[in-house]
């Protein structure tokens, strides 16, 4: 199989939930209809990968596996908020997006770079560690625990970027979010992840000041090029 690595990249900027998911889903789609293409007509034809960053409007989003309980709020309590609920088909528990939250999709096929998805999510996580760093915030994984956490083996343990994500014959979607100038409030409202017992930080709290989003975006983007030896 000839491996593509050539990656479309959107910043999709500000966009209502249901409608990036449906996006999202198109692209997934398409990917893997011709992933399917190609083994039937015995072809090799390049498969598409793709990028996506986007801050959602106010949303709570709960993985396959979740546990509705861990939404805190009732129907009147979202409306206060400002806030919709989505029950989702990636993996893990219950998380919050919102403005000041960099949240990326790469819908890629991994036959393009690993068939490993535990690589694959440890390869995201190292790609936002090295982001933070470039920030002087020192970060690592949590033994057990998905995710970039700051203080990880020790009771300040605090998470700053959320993984989840969905794989079929290994095209991946949805991803990672990380926060920038995230409102932790809304984190209060629900269980995050599921973890009750750790808190959730951002960028913006770390560093006690307002972060440049379109400049972490790009530390960013070079570091998950650069970790998957993607070409953009």
């Amino acid at each position: 199989m000839i491996k593509n690595k050539l990656v479309i990249f959107q910043d999709w900027g500000l966009l209502d939930y249901k409608t990036a998911w449906e996006k999202q889903e198109m692209i997934f789609s398409e990917t893997v209809n011709a992933k399917v293409a190609n083994r039937t007509n015995n072809s090799h034809n390049p498969i598409p990968n793709h990028l996506i960053l986007v801050e959602h409007p106010h949303v709570y989003t709960l993985g396959k596996s979740g546990d509705v309980g861990h939404l805190l709020l009732d129907e009147n309590g979202m409306i206060a908020k400002h806030a919709s609920f989505y029950k989702i088909n990636r993996g893990g528990d219950i998380t919050y997006h919102g403005p000041g939250q960099i949240v990326g999709y790469p819908i890629l096929d991994l036959d393009n770079f690993f068939t490993d998805i535990h690589l694959y999510l440890r390869t995201l996580e190292q790609a936002v560690i090295d982001t933070l760093a470039e920030y002087n915030i020192q970060s690592g994984r949590l033994s057990g625990y998905t995710g970039v956490w700051l203080d990880a083996e020790n009771e300040k343990a605090r998470k700053i970027c959320a993984l989840g994500v969905r794989c079929s014959r290994w095209v991946t979607m949805h991803g990672f979010a990380l926060n920038v100038n995230t409102d932790l409030d809304y984190f209060n409202n629900i269980v995050p992840c599921g973890i009750n017992d750790k808190a959730v930080t951002s960028m913006k709290k770390e560093l006690k000041k307002e972060v440049d989003m379109q400049q972490v975006k790009e530390v960013l983007v070079n570091n998950i090029i650069r970790l998957f030896e993607m070409h953009l």
